[in-house]
């Protein structure tokens, strides 16, 4: 048995993470429109990195690769609604086992929630463990609606009336994330075991649909003069079917799809999901606040992210699913830890979401995860001149979101100036094999998909062939080898 770790100069580690949140919705990654100061405080404080990317565009399977640093093919979670192994081991178990005083607040889903389903609980690690899938009326145990009926009673009933927006449109002070804020201010102030150092991880729920915000957030922004859909006519007509069809309905069915919304609903939508950004960004400064209030900023790795991302209308399509777009798979990832890392920096290099835990770990000087399959970003982050990149990112979707019948499988690798996109066939699903190769110097806005394009037949040959060793090379190969037969 391993015993915890006496250090005294031990980091404590804040993980701020929200739910579909593309990575150009911040000032600081280069949006002029949208306004966060506070995320762009950070980022000028720390280090940024351009070009982050989840392991699956929903949520499940992204949260599983960063809560135990491997790729969905490993870990198991290949979809909404299921459950993560028990086997599977969190980083923030291995911190607690070292001596870290860990804890959560709001979403984690590694598990179905459906209809408010109460989440079984892993061996996490979590001292503290304020679990709320979402906003919305559910489980008994969402600790969120518990503290919004007693806190406020009377917005509690009217947000579940037919005829009100809900839980998305109430006021700042009574809103899911301002409750997020509150509940990780009051641990830093308040709950964690003074005695040790910490791990808090705040799970937002926005800037996810269904798209609203407090009546002064959605003040700030005026849809017509925000930018429009990142599309052009007939767009879809060179790309695999399965977008065309997901442009009709999102969600295989279950939720409206692009085509369904007016020009004005559309920017509408965007108004109210930079909103939601704001409102956030406004709870990150909260939350920033009382960790300098607290004298933990110099010695606390702060961390700002997200699960995955959201169409948003570009490409014609909404939501989220079977697609591989930077604006479906590219997220935010900030880090700031003073004195260690420099301020006001940018890391170009490809990341991916399995590299937080052993960052993590190794800041904190605990045991990497046996079965992990990350690298820690410490070294690109500091700079230094040797740090290991892999050149690519992976990204798997194995009818991960609502179904699809035929099931609809894809993966992608990214390089540093391609992006291939396998829609995969006979005998993984009864679909057409296809698939989008995108030059992304020449078309950074990935419209041109030169899949079947002659002229680019040998880059898709070695792309593919590439793919097929990576996917080997991430298999999960841990298991000892006691001899040789």
């Amino acid at each position: 048995m391993t015993l915890p770790s006496t250090r005294t100069d031990r980091p404590n580690i804040l993980l701020i993470c929200t739910d579909q949140q593309r990575y150009d919705t911040i000032g600081a990654y280069g949006n002029e429109h949208v306004r966060t100061p506070n995320l762009d405080r950070l980022a000028a404080d720390g280090v940024l990195f351009e070009n982050c990317y989840v392991q699956n565009p929903v949520c499940s399977p992204s949260r599983a690769s960063l809560m135990t640093s491997r790729y969905p093919h490993a870990h198991g979670l290949w979809a909404n609604g299921v459950q993560l192994p028990d086997h599977e081991q969190f980083f923030t178990k291995t911190l607690a086992d070292d001596g870290y005083d860990c804890g959560l607040v709001g979403k984690l889903h590694l598990s179905a929630c459906k209809g408010g389903r109460l989440e079984p609980r892993h061996d996490d690690g979590f001292r503290v463990f304020r679990w709320a899938h979402d906003p919305y009326p559910g489980s008994s145990e969402n600790q969120y609606h518990r503290w919004l009926k007693t806190a406020f009673p009377h917005l509690y009933a009217e947000a579940q009336a037919p005829d009100r927006h809900g839980f998305d449109n109430l006021p700042t002070e009574a809103h899911y994330s301002r409750w997020i804020g509150n509940e990780t201010i009051d641990f830093l102030q308040s709950s964690r075991d003074r005695s040790k150092p910490f791990c808090f991880v705040a799970n937002f729920f926005d800037p996810h649909h269904g798209f609203g915000a407090p009546k002064e957030y959605l003040e700030r922004y005026q849809p017509d003069e925000l930018p429009r859909p990142v599309t052009r006519e007939g767009e879809l007509d060179r790309k695999p079917p399965i977008l065309t069809d997901a442009s009709k309905e999102s969600y295989g069915g279950h939720a409206r799809g692009y085509l369904s919304y007016s020009e004005d609903e559309l920017q509408q939508v965007k108004a109210a999901y930079w909103a939601m950004v704001s409102l956030v960004d406004d709870e990150v400064g909260r939350i920033l606040a009382a960790l300098e209030a607290e004298g933990l900023a110099d010695n606390t790795i702060v961390v700002f992210t997200s699960d995955h991302g959201e169409m948003l209308g570009d490409h014609q399509l909404m939501l989220k699913g079977p697609m591989m777009y930077d604006c479906a798979v590219r997220v935010p990832l900030i880090v700031r830890w003073p004195g260690h890392l420099p301020a006001g920096e940018r890391r170009s290099d490809l990341v991916q979401w399995i590299d937080l835990a052993p960052t993590f770990l190794e800041a904190a000087g605990a045991p990497a995860l046996a079965r992990g399959q990350g690298t820690s970003l410490l070294p690109l982050a500091r700079g230094e001149q040797d740090a290991v990149t892999r050149g690519w990112a992976l990204c798997e979707y194995r009818n991960s979101g609502h179904p699809y019948d035929p099931a609809v499988h894809t993966t992608m690798l990214r390089t540093g100036q391609w992006k291939i996109v396998v829609y995969h066939g006979l005998p993984a699903t009864d679909r057409e094999r296809t698939g989008e190769l995108y030059d992304l110097a020449a078309d950074p806005q990935e419209l041109d998909n030169l899949w079947d394009n002659p002229d680019h037949a040998p880059t898709r040959l070695r792309l593919q062939e590439m793919l097929i060793d990576v996917l080997v090379g991430t298999e999960d190969r841990t298991q000892p080898r006691i001899d040789h037969f």
